[in-house]
């Protein structure tokens, strides 16, 4: 059985404010959509990269490029057993090193076209074990305190369980001590997006008077060594993001003592196998992990809601409701956060993204369509 068209898009929507980390601002979603039709089912995924390579190397340009020239001549070249598809997919790409984000966004729409084949609900086919999960709120960098502690205080009053705040040099212990000395007992983290030195662990050390969850990515994107120095120097829980690109380099995270929780953000491995078998083998190691976020449309963040079912997911992830950032979603089922701030785990087949597709094509700023007989 062959894949019979695989359609792309590059797309643009405007958050609702732009959205400020301590090296970069991303003022909208830059994702590339994709969509994979086979055996008269249509499936739907996300690459959720920026128009710059601040994140990490890959790009809305990077990775369309990549996809057109390699990935979808590549899957076009197999034939599949539906039982079988995603067993063979990783093999498909073995010859290509990184492009983690361009491979995810075909694999996720792989995914979602099983599920609606199979009818079973992507939860399932992953093993999720909850019905429901705990939605965190991640705020970046405001122009005073007064925003910040405002922000703050709208969301909690929302629901979320837990709030995430950015932080920089000099943005950093003054306003972590102000929602402290307004907010003793939330459910408090931050994250640095590689913001710090090693040499900057004394100071990093004197956020642990403020009982955070974890501070997140503080040294060098792609470094294990020194967060493993800089973890024996403070009690805080260091949480790696940007450094856990592979099952790998998790392995080693943990193996070094790197850190003591780990965020899983599935198109960063280069999909769902991967971030399914970095939480395994977290879990097997009693290391927690939570599920980042890529500041996804509805169609992403589906699958991030459904990899948070499974059960080593112990932290509130990034994966706060659609109306957190964008005033209408590609999605016509938006995810909105229950009264118990949680997000309801879908249970329709495959993702269970209901694609808004006149919406879609008014936001489409390039569109290609491949097929085969």
């Amino acid at each position: 059985m062959k894949i019979e068209r695989i359609e792309i898009r590059k797309i643009y929507i405007p958050f609702l404010e732009p959205f400020t980390t301590s090296g970069w601002t991303e003022t909208g979603n830059s994702s590339i959509i994709v969509r994979i039709d086979m055996d008269g089912a249509a499936g739907w995924g996300e690459t959720p990269v920026s128009k710059q390579p601040f994140y990490n190397e890959e790009t809305t340009g990077t990775a369309w490029s990549v996809m057109k020239e390699i990935l979808i001549p590549l899957l076009f070249k197999n034939k599949f057993e539906i039982e079988n598809i995603l067993e063979d997919f990783p093999g498909i790409f073995s010859s290509v090193r990184g492009n983690k984000m361009a491979v995810s966004g075909l694999e996720l729409a792989v995914w979602d076209l099983l599920g609606k084949i199979k009818q079973t609900s992507l939860s399932q086919m992953l093993g999720g074990t909850k019905v429901k999960v705990d939605a965190g709120v991640s705020i970046s960098i405001q122009e005073n305190l007064s925003l910040l502690l405002n922000s703050i205080e709208n969301y909690l009053s929302e629901g979320y369980k837990r709030i995430k705040i950015k932080i920089k040099p000099g943005w950093d212990t003054k306003p972590v001590y102000e929602i402290r000395k307004r907010w003793k007992n939330i459910l408090l983290q931050v994250d640095a997006n590689s913001a710090y030195h090693l040499n900057d662990a004394a100071h990093l050390r004197s956020l642990d008077e403020f009982n955070l969850l974890l501070i997140e990515q503080p040294l060098a994107h792609d470094d294990l060594y020194e967060h493993s120095v800089l973890q024996n120097k403070i009690k805080t829980p260091v949480c790696l993001d940007e450094s856990i690109t592979s099952i790998q380099q998790a392995k080693s995270a943990i193996a070094m003592h790197a850190c003591k929780i780990i965020n899983i953000k599935p198109t960063r491995v280069g999909g769902l196998i991967n971030a399914r078998k970095i939480h395994n083998i977290a879990e097997a190691n009693d290391v927690p992990v939570w599920c980042g976020g890529m500041l996804e449309t509805g169609i992403g963040r589906a699958f991030n809601v459904a990899l948070a079912s499974l059960s080593n997911f112990k932290l509130p992830g990034d994966i706060s409701a659609s109306k957190r950032y964008f005033q209408n979603d590609i999605v016509l089922n938006p995810f909105e956060l229950n009264n118990d701030g949680t997000l309801t785990v879908p249970d329709k087949p495959g993702s269970g993204a209901i694609i808004d597709e006149k919406f879609l094509e008014k936001i489409t700023l390039e569109k290609l369509i491949f097929s085969q007989k």
